[in-house]
C-alpha cells in the first residue's frame, strides 16, 4: 500500500501517539542516545578531532581523472 518507508514510520508514530504508548516506545532510543552522549562526553574534543581527521584522510574521494586535450 505505502511504498516510501518514511510513510510508514509516521504511520506507526500517529497510532503510537494516538493510543498513548508513544513515551513507552521512545524510551529505549531515548536510554541509546543518552549512553552515546555520555560515552562522547567521556573522549576529550582533540582526540574526537584528530580522529576525524585521520578518518578523512583515509577515506577522502579521489580527484577525477583530468582528460587528454
Amino acid at each position: 500500500m505505502f511504498r516510501r518507508p518514511a510513510v510508514r514510520w509516521l504511520l506507526l508514530a500517529a497510532v503510537l501517539i494516538v493510543i498513548g504508548l508513544w513515551p513507552a516506545a521512545v524510551a529505549p532510543i531515548a536510554w541509546a542516545s543518552a549512553g552515546a552522549a555520555h560515552v562522547l562526553a567521556a573522549i576529550p574534543g582533540p582526540v574526537l578531532l584528530l580522529t576525524a581527521v585521520i578518518a578523512y584522510l583515509r577515506h577522502r574521494p579521489s580527484p577525477a581523472p583530468k582528460a587528454a586535450v
